[in-house]
């Protein structure tokens, strides 16, 4: 009897494995294509505004294409179960590399024009750093249980 409860505790550890990723990346699907959306609708508005930025303003016509694609490109591959973990890797350097702007921006810089679009844009930066520490935190976790379902075998 020992066998069969651990044998279905691991089932359902199995089952959470696979759940836990897929939640996490609905949740990275709606946020990029949101916030990929609100960039290219306004994606005149979006330059002007990488254009004011700090560090960047010199990459400003080309970011203003790149990061929304990036966006997109990143929400599409969530959708193959096979580029899942591909779309985590992707998720946690791109938030990353967000994070990190917001960094330099809060303590190197005079000047914190904000290029976000739509709700975001409303939040502070710290708020914001917070929002995005947030989501690396779930790329991670989706790494993690990824590896852990390759992984994962079931005794018989």
């Amino acid at each position: 009897e020992l066998s069969q409860i651990n044998s279905k505790d691991m089932v359902r550890s199995k089952t959470i494995y696979q759940i836990i990723p897929k939640i996490i990346g609905l949740l990275f699907i709606i946020m990029f294509v949101y916030a990929a959306t609100s960039k290219l609708l306004a994606v005149e508005q979006f330059k002007i505004q990488l254009g004011k930025s700090p560090f960047i303003s010199a990459y400003a016509n080309w970011m203003a294409w790149v990061v929304p694609l990036t966006e997109l490109l990143i929400a599409g591959l969530f959708l193959f179960q096979k580029c899942l973990l591909t779309a985590f890797y992707g998720s946690f350097t791109l938030m990353t590399l967000f994070t990190i702007y917001i960094f330099l921006v809060l303590n190197f810089s005079d000047s914190i024009p904000c290029a976000c679009g739509g709700i975001l844009s409303t939040l502070g930066w710290r708020a914001h750093f917070v929002f995005n520490t947030g989501f690396i935190l779930l790329a991670l976790i989706g790494i993690i249980t990824i590896h852990k379902q390759k992984n994962f075998t079931i005794p018989k």
